[in-house]
């Protein structure tokens, strides 16, 4: 009996293999949903408890351009001394979880604080109508350290008891932020007032998270019991704080309405 062609052979290798594939697939799938169910409380009431969770930390980098010019009708001196490109600031945050919600999620006062310096040539004196540029080493440059304190409610119950790894969060509360205006060789003065001050108002936001846990559970299981790390997150945020002394004017508006997106770990 002749032996089949080969390319029938090579074809019948092929789907072996890939059935192959695919059951290994499949069972590294189904392990990986079994471990996460397992670090959830899930099936497997036997599995190892999840470690007590009290706070969360956020890195934070985003974009930051200050709103200066709102408060002016016609002039637009941000805009003009530093120009419209994109600014950014990196930033730190940590939020006590007080207490849990049933069925919402954790509730509870975070703190932030943000960093951000813009610069740009300085205008030469000389030119009355800003047009000229100095050289190499006359800056001007706007130093902004924003911080707020707000109330973080956190969404994480259908994360928590469903396979969807998403959780939307939203803050509320106050920001206050401090700056300076320098000019190359220190704080600039203008009609001997000095170039810095501190401006408050109102902040708030609005972000969704993603579980990473759901990637690798496995891992995530193993840095709970390490480290005490229960949950880590990818997030994007929302957030506009308006820095204008609760609307009685008088200060200069450092704040920004803006995005930022960062990494975030529970513990």
């Amino acid at each position: 009996m002749r032996s089949p062609p080969l390319r029938f052979r090579a074809l019948f290798a092929l789907a072996s293999l890939s059935l192959a594939v695919s059951w290994a697939s499949g069972a590294r799938a189904q392990q990986s949903i079994d471990d996460y169910n397992t670090f959830r409380g899930g099936r497997d009431e036997n599995g190892p408890a999840e470690s007590p969770q009290n706070a969360a930390f956020e890195l934070r980098v985003g974009r930051y351009v200050p709103n200066i010019d709102d408060e002016f009708a016609d002039q637009k001196p941000y805009e003009q001394t530093f120009g419209t490109k994109n600014r950014y600031s990196i930033g730190l945050e940590v939020d006590w979880q007080a207490m849990r919600i049933p069925y919402v999620g954790t509730l509870g006062p975070g703190i932030g604080i943000e960093y951000t310096k813009i610069s740009a040539h300085s205008f030469v004196a000389s030119d009355p109508t800003l047009q000229t540029r100095a050289g190499e080493g006359e800056v001007s440059s706007l130093t902004i350290l924003p911080m707020y304190l707000v109330a973080v409610l956190r969404a994480d119950y259908f994360a928590r008891e469903s396979k969807i790894p998403l959780v939307p969060y939203a803050k509320l509360g106050v920001g206050w932020a401090f700056w300076s205006l320098g000019n190359g060789t220190g704080t600039a003065n203008v009609n001997g007032i000095s170039g810095r001050g501190t401006s408050y108002g109102f902040q708030w936001a609005l972000g969704g998270m993603l579980l990473l846990d759901a990637l690798d559970p496995h891992s995530a299981l193993q840095m709970d019991a390490n480290t005490g790390v229960n949950n880590s997150y990818f997030f994007v945020e929302w957030y506009d704080s308006k820095l204008n002394g609760f609307g009685s004017g008088g200060q200069m508006q450092v704040g920004s309405n803006t995005w930022v997106l960062g990494l975030a770990f529970e513990i």
